[in-house]
């Protein structure tokens, strides 16, 4: 029996570990509806308020783990890392619901788009960006995705109708942004490569939303199984750019090991699936909610673990950009006839 159609999702806000899933919660089939009943079953365990506190700190405690990993290996490798235990992780999951991986060519071509927007880009852009930037400016620019998302929603999703409060949202969020970087200054003391690489890897997670809403929606399979693959085809493809980019690493240290293991393992992999029982019991909307609470984590945790310097224009900049995102998110209640 096929899978019926699934409803339209909206537009998701962004995570460090983004997957295709995110933006299609595909209608459940008969594996997917038993996952979703075992899942509900388990709610008993921690109450939900309490999983969306841990997913916020291991999401917000991503951008120090990346930070970690470059001091010994390089930013494609600790991408590399965090996509492979990330899998390794759903896999584990998998074995044990017995969830098959999606079948057919078709989607694993698009699962193979999706893995280089969603993660092998973002995921190497992140780890080159802090080479050169703090942990937190990266954790700040990361919660730009809304804005970039609702820019390009406007463009490539018909359904997604311009209001003055979404694109107020839209300039406050880039006034936030200037704010962080301290445009009145000239942006002196940012690094503009370091930054931009950060920008362009939180623009990818939207153009990879919107590519994946026409393409996958509706795929048959579980979320963890579609997430699963698209981890699986990423892992493949860093393996790849690594081998040709970058020279083996001669010793593994053990902070920056345990930091890239906990970055996939946590982080990308079971972190992914906490926020998928979230989104089943209290809905996408108060689940998304997570990504306003990353950058105040990210920054708390540079600045207290690693040292960072925090001046005042960065966690001003950081509620500007964080307001803007959420006004960007907001829609208009239908009219009720009388």
């Amino acid at each position: 029996m096929s899978a019926p159609a699934a409803p339209r999702p909206t537009l998701p806000t962004p995570s460090p570990g983004s997957a295709a899933v995110a933006a299609t919660a595909p209608a459940p089939t008969a594996t997917g509806t038993t996952a979703t009943t075992a899942a509900t079953r388990r709610r008993g365990l921690l109450d939900w308020r309490v999983r969306f506190a841990i997913l916020s700190v291991v999401w917000g405690f991503s951008f120090l783990l990346i930070k970690v990993g470059t001091e010994a290996y390089a930013p494609f490798q600790v991408a590399l890392g965090r996509v492979l235990f990330g899998a390794l992780a759903l896999m584990a999951v998998l074995l044990v619901r017995r969830e098959p991986l999606p079948r057919g060519l078709r989607t694993w071509g698009h699962l193979t788009v999706a893995a280089l927007l969603l993660n092998t880009a973002p995921f190497s852009l992140f780890a080159y960006a802090e080479l050169s930037i703090p942990s937190s400016l990266a954790g700040i620019c990361n919660a730009t995705s809304p804005l970039w998302g609702m820019a390009l929603s406007l463009v490539a999703l018909s359904e997604d109708r311009p209001t003055r409060r979404r694109f107020a949202g839209l300039g406050l969020g880039f006034l936030g942004v200037l704010t962080v970087l301290g445009a009145w200054h000239g942006f002196s003391g940012v690094d503009a490569k370091g930054t931009a690489f950060a920008l362009l890897a939180s623009l990818c997670y939207p153009i990879g939303w919107i590519y994946v809403r026409r393409t996958l929606a509706g795929t048959p399979g579980s979320p963890v199984a579609l997430t699963g693959g698209q981890l699986m085809v990423s892992t493949l493809q860093l393996a790849l750019v690594s081998a040709l980019f970058t020279s083996a690493p001669t010793s593994f240290p053990l902070w920056p090991t345990l930091s890239v293991i906990a970055l996939g393992a946590l982080g990308t992999g079971m972190a992914l699936q906490m926020q998928y029982g979230l989104v089943t019991e209290v809905g996408p909307t108060t689940a998304q909610m997570v990504t306003y609470f990353i950058p105040v984590i990210a920054t708390t945790a540079g600045v207290l673990v690693l040292g960072e310097q925090l001046h005042w224009n960065t966690p001003v900049g950081a509620a500007i950009v964080l307001a803007g995102a959420a006004l960007t998110q907001t829609r208009t209640a239908p009219r009720k006839l009388a």
